[in-house]
């Protein structure tokens, strides 16, 4: 995602006593009768039925406690409908308070440049998934295969991931150098070394680090390895795993795992 994709945006509406006293479109409505002195004249401009226009009308006026709105009858025209001095007051005041709204939108929006690596972190922080192991980075490299495509993703400054995933997920996903995205990882899917022994494995990601946290459970221990500052992996092995492997807070330790285990997404 680029800095200059990201709009902010923002709602503003009024409440009493913990009720939604108006909504935008409503005080519109009230701004319309103002302006023309007809109900339903202001209804078709804002959008809103006849029906609809007198509700909000009723809604607001029990809420204010006294009338925003009140009916002329007589004259040449044969009547009409304007805001009372309570209603005039409301809609001048919503006015203001809309334009610093609008004010601080517009100042908000000016430092969205710096604040896209933080949307995108609070977006992952948002996203519900069974996946113990949640990761988000930068594609730096795209292998494309006839089936599958091999996709590294740098997670952090020296760390890198490699995921497989069809030709056609890549294609949806829309995966390209530079292109941020999430990995996710399911906890019983990384295998725990001790880190020291020299065997070669077949796995692609064989991450290593330090043990960092044990969490012993009746049958399963959660091993969390640190990987570099502010990364880390979480597995889960049996009890009697990590006691055969010895380990302990401190002690080194690798997280391996397949690269097809590795579940990709990018931020909608």
């Amino acid at each position: 995602m680029k800095p200059q994709d990201i709009t902010l945006q923002g709602a503003l509406w009024l409440s009493m006593a913990g009720e939604k006293f108006g909504s935008p479109q409503h005080l519109a409505l009230l701004a319309q009768i103002d302006v023309c002195g007809s109900i339903s004249q202001a209804a078709r401009t804002t959008g809103i039925s006849y029906k609809a226009a007198w509700d909000a009308i009723d809604h607001m006026n029990n809420l204010a406690g006294e009338p925003l709105v009140e009916r002329l009858s007589g004259g040449k025209g044969g009547g009409g409908t304007r805001l009372t001095a309570r209603g005039r007051q409301l809609v001048a005041n919503y006015q203001i308070i809309a334009q610093e709204h609008q004010q601080f939108l517009r100042n908000l929006q000016r430092q969205a440049g710096s604040m896209a690596d933080d949307l995108l972190l609070l977006k992952g922080m948002s996203m519900k998934t069974s996946a113990r192991n949640q990761f988000l980075g930068k594609v730096v490299a795209i292998r494309t295969g006839a089936v599958n495509d091999e996709v590294e993703l740098e997670v952090a400054d020296g760390l890198r991931l490699v995921a497989v995933v069809t030709h056609d997920s890549s294609e949806n996903l829309g995966l390209a150098p530079g292109t941020t995205a999430f990995a996710l990882i399911k906890a019983s899917s990384v295998i725990v070394g001790s880190g020291q022994d020299g065997m070669r494995l077949s796995a692609r990601n064989q991450l290593h680090g330090t043990v960092s946290r044990l969490q012993p459970g009746a049958v399963n221990t959660e091993v969390v390895i640190e990987l570099a500052p502010g990364s880390s992996i979480a597995a889960i092995i049996t009890n009697g795993s990590a006691s055969q492997l010895g380990l302990q807070l401190g002690s080194p330790a690798c997280a391996i795992f397949k690269a097809s285990s590795v579940i990709l997404g990018v931020p909608g």
